[in-house]
């Protein structure tokens, strides 16, 4: 289903990039149809990575959804066990997609191209449009002032010939014209009425300045123009030569047979370059090895005459001769360097470009493999099923697979880098992923999981929590009275010290140099905690309840940014960075002071809760006790 959706969208992608050769042709669908068809089986390699990530993101991010996955780990069975079957019908598609890349792609892509050139040779539709020149037939422009549908009459015609160039031009003008098609659709067939004609004889030789052109005045004329309106098919066998209709043997043997012939042809131009003379001096050749020698050193005399004095002899006249020889050899030089260059150039282009296919032939099969190993343990992650995080998550890793792909492949085509560094950077690049994301998943890392993250990200920005506590209605372990008073006895003076240190806000220089004890809120933070965690066995409801009042109460990275001296010292300095942070720090200092005066009146009041408690205890019934005297009472 994935493969189908993805090649759909890809195929609307090729058609919306070539709509404008398309469209206006009037080509029958059958040919659409078979463009299209020759034209999805190409884009096939491009679909098939990107369908098999979608579909085991899919296949496992539903068995992870619905606990499947922990059902089969719980029963010993591992996720490289569960996606063994997976494993195994992939390794058959990377095959099959091998084989598909050597032997149907190559020739879809012959009959894609072909069809594709065919079309955009074909002439457009004939629709003139009426008050403007249409210029959609060769060497012709017509304008149509007014078309009788109807009866298929143009009124108001002009034609302009300008096949010969706009200097030869002819001009013809009627009141109405008849169009039509000859029975080869090879011409257009006008039956003109009252009219004239213009031609411009300007090849004519005159010794006249003046153009000479003949007038001609009809009633009725029959005109025939050259306008191909059929469909004709390119032969197929230019495009079979080409690098995109080869398998590997094909692309081997012009690999070789190119890169020969660049071989051979650079060891000529050497050759001519190392014998050649340079300024009357030419090297000297080994006669048994018929290659030339170093240069040699060659003695100068004690004086040596300078340029400048030697021209300046010289008139001005042969002066010139001799520079303009000099620029004119030096550029007939430089000419014949660049097109040899060229030449050399194109052939290595060739080279390229047929190794490029090679690559390509064993990249896709790859690309199947990677992209599973990625799709599936991801999936077995983020347990998500459907269409919707899935389909994220595929998109931008294929994006990202596509970017480096086609960089790779930019790079290689023109001679940045090594084919073989261009065509695989991507699988490098991923390969990596693949593996990191599997063993994660086999060893159900957290790694990817959102609310880890989210909490992580809470955390660092201070975002406030609620306590969670709950009342029991089965209590194991009675908590002990004076052990409950001593602890909430603790954590209040802990509060009231904790306030004396912060009563309030710091400055900018107090904030950055000093800023809040944070082992002490950290200690503090925790004996909450544990307290929480202790009277959460009370049997007094309200104890328990007053026990959600408690903030959550951490240390934070923001009450204390700087930690050594020196980066207090830097984080002053860089004002642009250390205000705003300051200013965040503050709210936060704030905020902490706030919770340090809410745990004090949450402890107290908890404090009196417990030795309301146990005064309880002492007194079951509740009523005042009898004053016991020594004698008996009245």
């Amino acid at each position: 289903m994935t493969f189908f959706i993805v090649l759909f969208i890809v195929l609307m992608q090729f058609l919306w990039k070539y709509i404008d050769d398309l469209v206006g042709k009037g080509l029958e669908m059958k040919v659409l149809a078979e463009l299209f068809f020759y034209a999805a089986v190409s884009l096939v390699p491009t679909a098939l990575p990107l369908a098999i990530l979608l579909a085991s993101l899919m296949t496992f991010g539903n068995l992870g959804e619905k606990f499947e996955l922990t059902a089969m780990k719980a029963a010993g069975v591992s996720l490289l066990r569960t996606m063994a079957p997976l494993i195994v019908f992939i390794g058959g598609v990377s095959v099959g997609a091998f084989f598909f890349q050597n032997e149907v792609l190559p020739r879809a892509q012959v009959k894609m191209w072909t069809l594709l050139f065919s079309m955009k040779q074909k002439s457009p539709e004939l629709e003139i449009p009426e008050g403007v020149f249409y210029d959609q037939i060769p060497g012709f422009n017509l304008y149509v002032k007014h078309k009788d549908k109807d009866r298929a009459i143009l009124h108001g015609l002009m034609i302009y010939d300008v096949r010969g160039g706009y200097e030869k031009s002819t001009v013809l003008v009627a009141d109405s014209a008849k169009l039509a098609f000859t029975k080869g659709m090879k011409n257009l067939y006008l039956h003109l009425w009252r009219g004239e004609q213009f031609d411009n004889l300007s090849d004519q030789n005159t010794a006249s300045q003046n153009v000479p052109f003949r007038r001609e005045l009809f009633d009725e004329k029959e005109i025939l123009i050259p306008f191909d309106a059929n469909f004709n098919r390119l032969d197929e066998g230019g495009m079979r030569k080409q690098y995109v209709g080869k398998n590997i043997a094909e692309l081997r043997h012009t690999i070789d047979s190119v890169q020969a012939r660049v071989d051979s042809v650079g060891d000529v131009y050497s050759r001519y370059l190392r014998l050649r003379d340079y300024g009357g001096v030419r090297a000297e050749v080994d006669p048994e090895t018929r290659k030339p020698k170093p240069y040699k050193a060659v003695a100068m005399p004690a004086v040596v005459p300078n340029i400048d004095t030697l021209m300046s002899a010289l008139q001005p006249a042969k002066r010139s001769m001799i520079y303009a020889q000099a620029i004119r050899k030096a550029e007939a030089e430089q000419a014949d360097c660049q097109f040899k260059a060229e030449t050399m150039e194109d052939d290595r282009y060739s080279v390229r470009r047929h190794e490029i296919e090679l690559m390509k032939k064993f990249t896709l099969s790859v690309a199947c493999l990677i992209f599973f190993f990625i799709g599936a343990p991801l999936g077995a992650i983020i347990r998500k099923g459907g269409l919707g995080t899935p389909l994220v998550i595929s998109v931008f890793l294929f994006i990202v697979y596509y970017i480096i792909d086609n960089t790779g492949y930019k790079m290689a085509r023109d001679g940045h880098w090594v084919v073989w560094q261009g065509m695989w950077i991507s699988t490098f690049v991923l390969t990596p992923l693949g593996i990191y994301v599997t063993w994660q998943a086999m060893n159900d890392s957290a790694v990817f999981n959102p609310d880890a993250y989210r909490n992580l990200l809470a955390r660092m920005l201070g975002v406030r929590q609620s306590r969670k506590v709950e009342f029991k209605e089965v209590i194991i372990n009675d908590i002990s009275p004076a052990r409950a008073e001593a602890d909430v006895t603790g954590a209040l003076d802990a509060a009231k010290a904790l306030l004396a240190l912060c009563p309030r806000p710091q400055l900018y220089f107090s904030y950055w140099l000093k800023g809040f004890p944070s082992l002490a809120i950290h200690n503090f933070g925790q004996r909450l905690d544990g307290l929480c965690e202790y009277l959460s066995d009370s049997r007094d409801k309200a104890v328990v309840n007053k026990l959600l009042d408690l903030p959550v109460t951490g240390s934070l990275w923001i009450y204390r940014p700087a930690t050594r001296r020196w980066m207090g010292y830097a984080g002053m300095i860089l004002f642009p960075i250390g205000i705003p942070l300051w200013l965040f720090g503050m709210y936060k200092q704030h905020s902490l002071i706030g919770e340090l005066k809410t745990s004090e009146t949450v402890l107290t009041a908890i404090l009196g809760l417990l030795r309301k408690d146990q005064d309880m205890g002492n007194n079951p019934s509740g009523s005042p006790q009898p004053e016991v005297t020594d004698g008996p009472t009245a």
